[in-house]
């Protein structure tokens, strides 16, 4: 589990495939921070950009660890499958502080930034969401975008999905990779937990 809270931004400094095909996933080496690595131990979970990932291996003195991404995950996140910046976040400790909102490390869905602009001191990112995913989203619920936990403050609903309206304070833009998006970046999304169950529940009633 985690928060959406990005404890630090790292760097996909190689991209090694581990097959022949696409049927095949990909090796990433990651750099981390300095002292990120510290307290991390093999097999431990790292949320990279919102998706959850394995620690395969360790190389403290480089600040570098390596994932394991399959096919799937590839085919279903966005940013995994190159070298560059990444949202990095370690998995939830039962005494942390809750500072955003529960998540999973699983992606939902891709979405598609429409719009990222500076408004005053903050920044306005809308973001067009698939429409299988868009009654999950209300009104100042939250949302994790590229792993960061955010609060809807605009929905709107159309024929191609949900526009969602997001303001970023300068602090997570300086903090995290979000100030590298810019009209028609693809992005990794993850529903409120809570909604997920909230919509299950109500299912489970009207059917019986």
């Amino acid at each position: 589990m985690f928060t959406g809270i990005i404890t630090g931004v790292g760097r996909i400094a190689a991209v090694h495939d581990l097959g022949s095909s696409s049927s095949f996933g990909k090796r990433l080496e990651i750099e981390a921070p300095a002292d990120y690595l510290d307290d991390v131990g093999l097999g431990d979970s790292i949320a990279l950009n919102g998706a959850c990932m394995t620690v395969t291996s360790l190389d403290l003195p480089a600040r570098r660890f390596t994932i394991d991404v399959s096919a799937e995950s590839l085919a279903r996140t966005a940013g995994l499958d190159r070298t560059g910046r990444v949202n990095l976040e370690k998995a939830l400790r039962a005494h942390d502080r809750l500072g955003g909102h529960i998540v999973s490390g699983h992606v939902d869905g891709l979405g598609r930034v429409q719009r990222f602009e500076q408004v005053g001191e903050s920044w306005a990112l809308d973001i067009l969401v698939p429409p299988q995913l868009a009654h999950y989203l209300a009104y100042k619920g939250s949302i994790t975008v590229q792993g960061v936990s955010l609060t809807v403050n605009a929905v709107q609903d159309g024929p191609q999905g949900c526009l969602v309206g997001i303001n970023l304070i300068p602090h997570t833009v300086e903090h995290t990779t979000l100030g590298d998006l810019c009209a028609g970046s693809p992005v990794n999304l993850e529903i409120d937990t809570i909604a997920r169950y909230v919509e299950r529940m109500l299912r489970h009633k009207e059917s019986a």
